[in-house]
């Protein structure tokens, strides 16, 4: 896997933090401004990913609501907020994705 730039790594810092904090978050994705939950955060494929939850902000698709994945260099403007959330969110097929590496989790241990 090759390093991160810092912008990346940044953002990386923020979203391991608001993981473990259980903090919702804002940023933009695709020119879209979301509001989400972040709850897990690793690599699939050699790519970092993010997969989140949407309560909030707009999405090319409708309802702006709900499961998402997103690059972590395509994030803009990651910030947590002071709102947090409840924590783990069933699947809704009962099953999860298969990581390569978890870097951070809401309901799984790193690894």
């Amino acid at each position: 896997m090759s390093a991160v730039d810092p912008a990346t790594a940044r953002t990386e810092q923020a979203v391991c933090e608001a993981i473990a904090e259980l903090r919702l978050v804002s940023f933009s994705l695709q020119g879209f401004a979301r509001i989400a939950e972040p709850h897990d955060y690793g690599v699939i494929g050699g790519r970092r990913r993010l997969l989140f939850y949407q309560v909030g902000g707009a999405s090319r698709s409708a309802p702006p609501v709900g499961w998402r994945w997103a690059d972590i260099g395509d994030i803009a403007g990651f910030r947590a907020l002071d709102r947090r959330f409840d924590g783990a969110r069933p699947a809704p097929s009962g099953r999860h994705r298969r990581w390569d590496r978890i870097i951070a989790s809401v309901s799984r241990p790193p690894g």
